[in-house]
């Protein structure tokens, strides 16, 4: 891991939501400089996931198949079936969905993920973090993964949490609840 210091966030950018009754879906999209092939291998290799995604993951999430995926903060792992990998294109599992397009010399990566409502404007700061991660790792500049309580707590992402909720229409959740903040 290298030092953080320099690392802050854009702008909250390239996200939608797409509603049906509770069920949301969070849509983003982030143009990388880097081929698919070099992408798929990120989403896909349970080393590479743990540089940067806010998971681990006990297997490749590169063949259809089942997997436990452990996201960071909770002590559980989730039985998760990948239920589609077509390299380096498509990429599905539990509640999430990759498409890798080939743009120019690099790759436009879209991220499909089902979330409460409640949590929307949380979970597209902690994926635009992710992202910045990621696109990091891969150009061979790593800053370690920043997710979980990490990344709640890490300034960037509280902006990011309150321009993403600006940018949907809704009240940004405060974190932490109110009566961690009281104990």
């Amino acid at each position: 891991m290298t030092d953080r210091e320099p690392y802050s966030p854009g702008p909250a950018s390239g996200a939608e939501v797409r509603k049906q009754g509770e069920k949301w879906t969070l849509i983003l999209v982030r143009e990388l400089s880097h081929p698919p092939e070099k992408v798929w291998q990120a989403l896909t290799d349970p080393a590479h996931l743990r540089e940067w995604a806010p998971f681990d993951v006990d297997g490749s999430l590169g063949e259809v198949g089942i997997v436990k995926l452990t996201w960071i903060g909770t002590p559980t792992p989730i039985e998760t079936k990948v239920t589609r990998a077509d390299a380096p294109k498509v990429l599905e599992y539990g509640d999430t969905r990759w498409e890798l397009e080939a743009s120019g010399d690099g790759t436009r990566l879209t991220l499909w993920h089902d979330i409460d409502r409640r949590f929307i404007s949380m979970g597209a700061a902690g994926w635009h973090i992710g992202f910045d991660v990621l696109d990091r790792l891969l150009r061979g500049n790593p800053i370690g993964r920043l997710a979980g309580g990490e990344a709640m707590s890490f300034a960037g992402w509280q902006r990011l949490n309150a321009e993403y909720a600006k940018q949907f229409g809704i009240k940004a959740p405060s974190w932490p609840p109110r009566a961690a903040q009281n104990s």
